[in-house]
């Protein structure tokens, strides 16, 4: 039984929610983040009008910027140039996404980071978030960045330093951080101690992909454990009366498993997921995508890459254009009560458009839903289903309108539909008194 309250908001689902995040070793790939780029500017805009787009990643910390050299894209020594930017700067025009960037931390050569500072600035202008310094900065020391026992202390007193020579040249300068995972209490502590940050950021991935539990059934399953690092970022972020985002986030890290991260059931772990970030007070998420820190395309990447210039939609882009049709505004209340079954519920409104999410992530059994809305008589409007001929179908995968004869029906008190094991469905409503 699935029951949506209409009158509990549990939060809001910004319009620039959606994101992708990149290594910067792809913006020094020629012609891939541009507005000629056609077919890849469309797949972004498809999964929205408004995201935002996030560089950095492990690459970013071995890299340097030179604005008339010679662009490298390399997992260690990338050199991104004027033309790069400029590129980037119409890519994100074309699409209307705006941009976070990461600023190399790991190699301690600051005058480089405050010239990249400046022309990524002076380039993006009002589509620049925020920047930030140093990817991941707890694990500095298993990078050779920073000796053993670099803490959060260290970091601070690094990216102060950091700041205030960004901020000598440039005033205005938004940040964001610590840009972190696994360590939730670096972002409590900058939390309460830089009160002029913009954003407050996080990675996360489920676990990596040469772990033995990154199966199908690892990545499927109510993550319960995390949810209480979630709460905490949460409150930290109330606390500071700022916004967070998760701005590098994938199933498995490492590039992903292949036959889990590029299957169906990456759809519908990204479209669960993505819904239950918001409900964490979460301001946006940016899906890892494209090349990765060790030089090839992710396995969990959303848009398929052959390196030749062709793009496709691969598994995990159905899970996001799936969210990308729900409307964006308050997110609602939902009471799911599945029994054994692995089914999520999430419901969004906008004015007078309210969508429901239902996504089985059982591997065997159907779901047979009764849903009601508190009290209040409700009506179909429209159905989509997003489905594949198997949970490792990595091509077949559709997200597609459903409608039968449900347009048929007269406001009642509940509705029911059967959502197959391994398969999700939208149902936009109408709700009467």
């Amino acid at each position: 039984m699935i029951t949506l309250d209409t009158n509990t908001v549990l939060g809001t689902i910004a319009q620039d929610y959606m994101g992708l995040g990149y290594e910067i070793s792809s913006v020094a790939v020629p012609g891939l983040l541009s507005a000629k780029n056609q077919a890849y500017v469309r797949l972004v805009r498809q999964l929205g009008a408004q995201g935002v787009i996030r560089v950095g990643g492990n690459t970013s910390d071995f890299s340097s910027y030179e604005a008339n050299g010679q662009a490298r894209s390399l997992p260690k020594g990338t050199v991104t140039n004027e033309a790069n930017l400029r590129e980037l700067r119409s890519f994100l025009d074309a699409t209307g996404w705006r941009l976070i960037w990461g600023l190399n931390l790991g190699s301690d050569q600051i005058g480089n980071a405050v010239e990249q500072a400046r022309a990524v600035a002076g380039i993006m202008g009002d589509k620049l978030i925020a920047l930030e310094i140093g990817n991941e900065p707890y694990l500095f020391p298993n990078q050779n960045h920073r000796p053993q026992g670099y803490d959060f202390a260290l970091w601070l007193s690094d990216y102060r330093r950091y700041k205030a020579a960004i901020r000598a040249v440039l005033p205005r300068a938004a940040f964001a951080g610590p840009d972190l995972a696994g360590t939730v209490d670096w972002m409590e502590q900058f939390a309460r101690q830089d009160s002029d940050i913009a954003l407050l950021t996080a990675h996360h991935y489920i676990t990596g992909q040469a772990n033995p539990a990154a199966t199908l059934e690892t990545m499927l399953a109510p993550n319960l454990r995390y949810r209480a690092a979630l709460a905490r970022f949460q409150a930290a972020a109330k606390a500071a009366g700022k916004p967070w985002r998760m701005c590098e986030t994938a199933s498995f890290s490492g590039g992903g498993k292949d036959g889990v991260s590029n299957t169906f059931a990456a759809a519908l772990w990204a479209l669960d997921y993505l819904l239950e970030l918001a409900a964490y007070g979460c301001a946006g998420v940016n899906m890892e995508t494209g090349v990765n820190h060790l030089g090839w395309i992710s396995h969990y990447s959303p848009i398929g890459d052959d390196l030749k210039g062709n793009y496709t939609a691969a598994p995990e882009y159905y899970g996001l254009q799936a969210f990308a049709q729900m409307p964006k505004g308050e997110l609602l209340a939902v009471d799911c009560k599945a029994g054994a079954i692995n089914l999520a519920a999430h419901a969004t409104r906008r004015g007078n458009q309210l969508c429901v999410a239902m996504i089985n992530k059982d591997l065997k059994q159907d779901a047979d839903v009764s849903l009601a809305a508190a009290g209040r008589m409700i009506r179909i409007s429209d159905r989509m289903r997003l489905q594949a001929p198997s949970i490792t179908e990595k091509s077949d995968i559709s997200l597609r309108r459903d409608m039968a004869k449900d347009t048929a029906r007269m406001m009642e008190s509940t509705l029911r539909f059967s959502v197959p094991a391994a398969s999700a469905m939208l149902v936009w409503l109408a709700v009467g008194t």
